[in-house]
């Protein structure tokens, strides 16, 4: 493909989904599975996005929404948030913590930051109610109603930091039949994954829904290292459970509570010295995934609880909401950084003294999340009527505490503590917002908004205990921040036909300035400036062949000011916040799915994504560990900071964890036997190469991955029972999907090949 993509180049992409359409009977959001009333027909797939329920054609920008049993296909292997990387169009999803700390990116836009206050420019929202700190992102997935992935900026409706978009998450919610369902499977490493719900009407006015789920798996990676104090690997207890509680007064009021809770033990992210072959981002020959030799302590705590209210009263033509939420979590990852054992500095023992390979010096981290609290208010006015005028606004408070614990360890001396830092951080916000629509004639309808934020933020930073590579004690270190922004949107949306929508979209949005001061790597603070993102998008979304297949396609170009980057590792292993002064991206989405016959369902979706980062005076620091540079080499141009390697220039550089292509696909056939269905399912998905970081190297670059998952089953009794028969990672593509720089070519490596057999029974 043309590295660049010119706005005539980017329509006639667009069409392309449109004549595949029509050549295979295939289209739209490729995710909604459950069955029409109507055999071989569609489902109309609705959703909140615009914060009120409607028809997912209608929605003039690009959603995608997930429900039923692709999820339960997706998460039958027992794996953690990261599941749905690549599911969908444009979204992906990594972590250097493993279940506890995922990163999202849309259309390329993310962040690489690893520390515990990071800002991302993607929003999660969990039953209306921003999950803001990146721990709280990583809250199991399970007995959901629908996942919806909101692309572009949401600068509107769900306000500050949300520049790239939102993944929302709603629960199943109580109702007034007793019922429920519970599942069970068993897979690969010992792997026993449970969950269920059960509904339970207390009254006329009242109904209860608890839910459930606990993933375990035991540890699969063994540490050949004899004296590694941690002798096993990557097994997990993860266990979360939701209570809510829907209480109906009246026809006119509803109160819904909501309480959650999450505790995850097991190990943090394992980190693999020089497993990357040098000149290349190939694997070492003989590379076992399943082996490591390490002298440090892996070790990870999760624990989180939280809860809300939303209340809503019916006026008459008008309607009041109000959301009150609370979050709380602790956390607490100690790792081996260095990825192996010794040190060559330091005096050798009998036989190796260091390895596997070249370790330079020990490094044994640890971060904790001691105390986090949040607490959320919204309140929400909206039109109910039938009329061509609809408006809703509303206003918006923040309040975030949070304090981290940042710890190193030296391997060498027992694992004991030799440094300790401290970070505080207090962030308050609050918004106002507006949105209307008009419907101008039965095909003409115009939608726009406008939010106004603001934002503030005060950081302390201690280093309390100093460790052996900056022993200076340099005193208290504190910054603030204050920034408001107006941010925006405009759409149009012509009805074609009763059955396809074309739509136009111009919208804004805004990311508050971030804080870091890792001071056990550096001596300095480091603020990044507030991000503003403008984006325009244009797509078509249509029914055809009378709700035989579905189509989503869109084309879109953005330009960020000021874009706030992570200069992640380089030899200091400092986290540093950096503004690239503009930032350009282009590309194409589409989503198709088809009945092709009354059996056979298939689905198909991608994206192209092209982002440049533009600023020539930006540079970052170069890894440590002897990597391949791509980029032009510079000296130092602030030897306070870049201290430990020459600079690189990044600019013309494609974003870190930003490929180009995805694509998904799923195929799903069924037919009857005696006593019920049976039916095979396969989903696959696929993104090309990434950087792992800002600047270009040869080993730094992850390889194209593509993943698959086949799953049979039987299902009986009416469609009360199903045992069924899965495989995830198929083709076992073993990838290593992100590195640390800063020592050695150390990276860390995505899922095995997992397969194993499940029961759900429903009543």
């Amino acid at each position: 493909m043309p590295k660049h993509l010119s706005t005539p180049a980017l329509a006639a992409l667009t069409l392309t989904p449109l004549a595949l359409a029509a050549a295979l009977l295939a289209a739209s959001p490729a995710h909604a599975q459950t069955a029409a009333p109507d055999a071989g027909k569609l489902q109309t797939v609705t959703v909140t996005a615009e914060r009120r329920t409607e028809n997912i054609r209608d929605v003039p920008s690009s959603i995608s929404a997930l429900s039923g049993e692709i999820l339960e296909v997706l998460n039958s292997g027992g794996q953690d948030i990261r599941l749905l990387s690549g599911r969908v169009p444009s979204l992906n999803i990594e972590s250097s913590f493993g279940r506890a700390f995922p990163r999202f990116y849309i259309r390329g836009l993310g962040n690489t930051d690893f520390d515990l206050n990071a800002s991302q420019p993607v929003s999660l929202v969990f039953d209306d109610v921003v999950q803001e700190n990146p721990i709280l992102k990583g809250f199991p997935i399970f007995d959901l109603e629908r996942i919806e992935v909101l692309r572009g900026p949401q600068g509107t409706l769900f306000g500050r930091n949300s520049p790239a978009g939102v993944v929302k998450f709603d629960s199943a919610k109580p109702g007034k039949t007793f019922g429920g369902y519970g599942t069970l499977s068993i897979g690969r490493f010992s792997a026993v994954n449970v969950e269920g719900a059960v509904n339970v009407p207390l009254s006329d006015m009242a109904a209860l829904r608890v839910s459930l789920q606990s993933q375990n798996r035991d540890d699969w990676v063994r540490n050949t290292y004899a004296s590694g104090p941690t002798k096993d690997l990557e097994g997990y207890h993860d266990t979360a459970a939701r209570v809510q509680l829907l209480i109906t007064p009246t026809k006119d009021l509803s109160a819904l509570v909501n309480v959650h809770a999450r505790d995850l033990e097991g190990s943090a992210r394992v980190f693999r010295a020089n497993i990357i072959q040098p000149g290349s981002n190939g694997l070492v020959a003989g590379f076992d995934e399943r082996s490591v030799s390490q002298d440090g302590i892996n070790s990870q705590d999760v624990k989180s609880v939280g809860g809300s209210l939303r209340l809503r009263w019916d006026l008459g033509g008008v309607a009041l909401s109000s959301i009150t939420g609370y979050e709380s979590v602790e956390s607490f990852s100690r790792g081996d950084i260095d990825g192996g054992f010794g040190n060559a500095g330091a005096p050798a023992p009998i036989g190796k003294p260091f390895g596997p390979g070249f370790i330079p010096f020990d490094a044994e981290s640890g971060d904790g999340l001691p105390q986090h609290k949040q607490f959320t208010q919204e309140f929400r006015v909206e039109s109910t009527g039938k009329g061509a005028l609809q408006w809703l606004g509303g206003v918006y408070w923040f309040d975030e505490e949070l304090n981290i614990d940042s710890f190193n360890f030296s391997s060498l001396g027992g694992n004991a503590q030799n440094g300790y830092a401290t970070q505080q951080q207090d962030n308050q916000a609050w918004a106002v917002f507006g949105t209307v629509n008009l419907e101008v004639s039965p095909q003409l309808k115009l939608r726009g908004g406008l939010r106004y934020t603001k934002d503030e933020k005060d950081f302390v930073a201690d280093r309390i205990q100093a460790p052996p590579f900056s022993p200076t004690f340099i005193g208290r270190r504190t910054v603030s921040t204050s920034a408001d922004n107006t941010s925006g949107d405009f759409s149009a949306t012509y009805a074609v036909s009763p059955t396809m929508n074309v739509y136009g979209r111009v919208a804004t949005g805004f990311r508050a300035p971030s804080i870091q001061g890792r001071l056990l790597f550096g001596d300095t603070l480091s603020v990044a400036r507030s991000e503003k993102v403008t984006s325009y998008e244009a797509g078509v979304k249509a029914d055809l062949f009378d709700r035989r297949a579905r189509l989503s396609a869109s084309v879109f170009q953005y330009t960020i000011k000021d874009q706030q980057l992570t200069a992640v590792g380089g030899a200091a292993n400092f986290n540093q916040l950096i503004n690239a002064a503009k930032t350009r991206g282009q590309g194409v989405e589409f989503d198709l799915q088809a009945f092709v016959t009354e059996n056979l369902l298939l689905t198909l979706g991608g994206s192209y994504n092209d982002t440049k980062i533009k600023d020539p005076g930006l540079r970052v620091d170069a890894c440590g560990s002897g990597c391949t540079v791509l980029d032009p080499i510079t000296a130092p141009i602030n030897p306070a900071i870049n201290k430990f390697a020459p600079t690189v220039s990044i600019d013309g550089n494609p974003l870190p964890q930003a490929p180009k292509v995805t694509l998904n696909f799923t195929a799903r056939y069924g037919f009857a036997v005696p006593g019920g269905e049976a039916y095979v399912l396969t989903d696959w998905a696929y993104r090309s190469k990434i950087n792992f970081f800002l600047y270009e190297s040869a080993e730094f670059t992850g390889k194209a991955l593509l993943e698959g998952g086949v799953r049979a089953g039987y299902i009986f009794g009416n469609g009360k029972y199903e045992a069924a028969a899965f495989v995830r990672n198929i083709g076992n593509q073993i990838r290593v999907v992100g590195g640390i720089d800063f020592n050695n070519l150390t990276g860390f490596i995505n899922e095995p090949r997992t397969f194993g057999a499940s029961f759900k029974a429903s009543f």
